[in-house]
């Protein structure tokens, strides 16, 4: 991990963060040099991520410390679980508007309790001074043939969610707002779940996966593109929280569930044939998953409501430079 703060405080900055790092035992050099020596196991592929959190943009500017640095490791395994891959090694490049050692053991209370949760080593990186933004890039480990990727997606396959959609979109509509914050979608804004367990389980039976980062509709669009199919989703089918059903009605609500983002949940379509075996394997990754509309001949997306209507949405997710 470099250092391009300047000063005595700033290398107490790198020295603090190295003592709380727990290694595994396929790091040969970790924290310390101009960088690190990672043992690759025999066989398996090598598979790399890398999301950058800025405040303002991905996290309102009140956000804890602790919630920043979890999220910030989070968005990332996010990436590594819609690709089928078992977490190993990160690497952390932080921004600071200056030297602040509480600020940062605060973040490590955070990034480090799921770096410990999912086995990942913190193994570099760097630290520099401007405005406050988080860099983290993630590295797995996957078998030869056996990675999730958006390109698989068939005609006929089913299209299943993880989890709930819309909540972290309503936290962050609510904050925008001035609103009265609900406690459990802020929770999901600021620590979302990496559905690691899920990724893994669904290597036989997924044909295409990705996380719903930037929101379901713009993100299943990837999919459509990368497999050359085109998919109909059933709006009316997305699954919701009850904070959300009780924040927000129905209009506001879909529109969130299609185009919020920040979900991190995973989208993926398998063979209609296996809805039994994914079920099973989503009840055995302690992960409740929904089925939302089918991969069809053509191109792009058309949400669908209850009576086959085609439903229109807002906007389809998050432009960074919309």
């Amino acid at each position: 991990m470099t250092d391009t703060l300047h000063g005595a405080a700033e290398f107490d900055l790198i020295a603090r963060i190295r003592a709380r790092v727990a290694n595994r035992d396929d790091v040969v050099l970790g924290i310390g040099d101009d960088a690190a020596l990672l043992q690759v196991p025999v066989g398996q592929h090598l598979v790399v991520a890398m999301d950058t959190l800025n405040a303002g943009v991905h996290f309102p500017e009140d956000t804890a410390p602790a919630d920043i640095g979890w999220k910030a490791l989070a968005v990332n395994l996010s990436d590594l679980a819609a690709m089928g891959a078992e977490p190993a090694w990160c690497t952390l490049s932080l921004s600071m508007p200056q030297s602040d050692a509480g600020w940062v053991d605060g973040f490590l209370d955070g990034f480090l309790e799921l770096a410990a949760q999912r086995r990942v080593s913190l193994v570099g990186g760097d630290t520099t001074r401007g405005p406050l933004s988080i860099s983290v890039t993630v590295h797995g480990l996957v078998a030869p043939g056996r990675a999730l990727r958006r390109d698989g997606a068939r005609v006929g396959d089913d299209v299943w969610v993880s989890g709930t959609l819309g909540d972290a979109g309503a936290a962050l509509q609510q904050w925008r707002d001035g609103a009265p914050r609900d406690a459990f979608l802020r929770q999901r804004l600021d620590r979302p779940t990496p559905r690691i367990a899920l990724g893994l389980a669904l290597a036989d039976v997924a044909n295409a996966c990705i996380d719903i980062s930037d929101g379901l509709l713009a993100d299943v669009a990837h999919v459509c593109r990368a497999s050359g199919v085109g998919v109909s989703l059933r709006v009316g089918d997305l699954p919701a929280s009850p904070a959300l059903r009780a924040t927000f009605d129905e209009d506001a609500r879909r529109a969130l569930q299609a185009g919020g983002g920040d979900d991190y949940e995973l989208c993926f379509t398998a063979p209609g044939e296996l809805r039994d075996e994914v079920q099973r394997l989503a009840a055995q990754a302690d992960t409740a998953v929904t089925r939302i509309g089918t991969v069809i001949e053509g191109q792009g997306v058309q949400a669908v409501d209850a009576d086959g209507a085609v439903w229109n949405a807002s906007r389809a997710g998050y432009e960074h430079f919309g």
